[in-house]
């Protein structure tokens, strides 16, 4: 017989804080170290190390992130402050749009530093303009933080929330569905960076109304990850053997359909993880979480390179492991970084985490 799992309050929240740190630690292997070039990636693209970074990054990286993004629009539609348009917007400047331009500032200073100073190979200021766009994202995606356009976008998203959970579903669903295709498309810029985050967040609004997030909490296990698990192989195959060629639109599609699954399996797992004896240790990571979103590639730009040293670069001997334990290290950085600023300088601590990290 099917597993019947009763879904209640206390459960659906605490799942809901440990997705976020299994897909926020997931992100960590987009952008991990490899101390490579393009070139030399170019060169290393079939190795066994190649095929393991590839893996790590489309099962743990890019497919946990649309789960965030639907998890936000969930969490919107059940708040009935959302309708207040004022505090609704003066509250996601606060947790979200200023720690993105604070953290985007500290990417500058100190990658850009490090790299004026110690010769660290990383981005440097171009111009006015460049340093503009790197922290607002207006025009482009930036080229230190790349994984600051989700809060921007997300930013976007939350602004219009309020007419957003004022309208019926069938408007809802209409422009989700316009939002998955211009994913497919690869329409967005400059308005939005990654239309998919529209889509998924206005997919969380959705799932709010309709209770889909009690309907997969309650399928069996196996179920709820095997569409993932085949869909993922497809897309393991076109990345690691097939590459980027060919038809575009098809490659998108099969990308969005991957990010489907993988918001459900996550989910899922998430679920799992919130009635098992990992709960409390997730749990006591969580309020850490958005501090190391926007924290781990300013940790990766100046701190892989010296790890490097002791690893060595991918295509090394040692390397496999380094990669695979990079968001353990880098969330072990960010836990002490934070501790510490909650001790010395609450506030601080406070802004840079989104209001997540409070005075100890």
């Amino acid at each position: 017989m099917p597993e019947t799992i009763p879904v209640d309050g206390a459960r659906r929240s605490d799942a809901i804080s440990i997705a976020r740190v299994i897909c926020i630690l997931g992100v960590v292997y987009v952008h991990a170290w490899t101390g490579q070039n393009g070139e030399a990636l170019a060169v290393l693209h079939g190795s066994g190390q190649d095929n393991l970074r590839w893996t790590l990054m489309e099962i743990f990286g890019r497919s946990a992130v649309p789960l965030l993004g639907l998890i936000s629009g969930w969490l919107v539609a059940a708040s009935g402050r959302t309708r207040n348009l004022p505090s609704h917007v003066e509250r996601k400047t606060r947790t979200i749009l200023l720690p993105m331009i604070l953290w985007n500032l500290l990417a500058i200073l100190i990658v850009s530093g490090a790299a004026r100073l110690f010769g660290l190979s990383a981005p440097q200021p171009q111009s006015l303009w460049w340093v503009v766009d790197e922290v607002l994202i207006l025009t482009r995606n930036p080229d230190i933080n790349v994984q600051m356009p989700f809060l921007r976008d997300l930013f976007l998203c939350m602004l219009a929330a309020p007419l957003l959970v004022r309208l019926p579903g069938w408007m809802l669903a209409l422009i989700g569905l316009t939002a998955g295709a211009a994913h497919i498309a690869g329409l967005g810029p400059p308005v939005l960076m990654r239309a998919s985050i529209l889509f998924f967040f206005t997919l969380g609004i959705l799932t709010r109304r309709n209770g889909w997030e009690e309907r997969v909490a309650r399928l069996p296990f196996l179920l709820a990850l095997l569409p993932f698990a085949l869909l993922m192989g497809a897309q393991l195959y076109r990345s690691i053997t097939v590459g980027d060629g060919g038809w575009l639109v098809a490659q998108r599609g099969l990308d969005l359909a991957v990010r489907i699954t993988a918001a459900i399996a996550f989910w899922r797992i998430a679920w799992a993880l919130a009635g098992s004896v990992a709960r409390g240790l997730l749990l006591r990571i969580e309020p850490f979480a958005f501090f190391l979103f926007c924290a781990h590639l300013i940790l990766i730009w100046v701190g892989g390179p010296l790890l490097g040293h002791v690893f060595g670069p991918m295509g090394s001997t040692f390397y496999p492991v380094y990669l695979i334990f990079q968001p353990l290290i880098v969330l072990a950085v960010v836990v002490i970084v934070g501790l510490v600023l909650q001790r010395v300088a609450p506030r601080t601590a406070a802004f840079l985490s989104g209001g997540r990290l409070k005075a100890r």
